[in-house]
């Protein structure tokens, strides 16, 4: 026997062992590499919704805002409308 990939256990060469065992290595390596890229992108599209989220928060509130103003601007126009109505009679009484 020359080298020790040469020799056998029980049918196995050391060789095809040796090949086996870098083999695995290598797909787990691979594995791993992917694993950890996926983690890291979901991490990002995770903090990215969370930033969204904030955002449309913001724009909400913003909106909910806008929304009570004009509903404040509309009682505003209806009391003045009746206002005007009120006093339309008494107007054109006096004349």
């Amino acid at each position: 026997m020359t080298t020790i990939e040469h020799r056998e256990l029980k049918g196995i060469t050391v060789k095809n062992l040796v090949l086996t065992i870098v083999s695995t290595a290598s797909i787990v390596a691979s594995v791993m590499t992917t694993y950890l890229q996926l983690k890291n992108d979901i991490h990002d599209i995770k903090l990215t919704q969370e930033t969204q989220n904030r955002v449309n928060d913001i724009r909400l509130k913003v909106l909910e805002s806008e929304i009570s103003l004009l509903q404040q601007q509309v009682d505003e126009i209806r009391n003045e409308h009746i206002n005007l109505k009120q006093l339309n009679p008494l107007l054109t009484t006096n004349h």
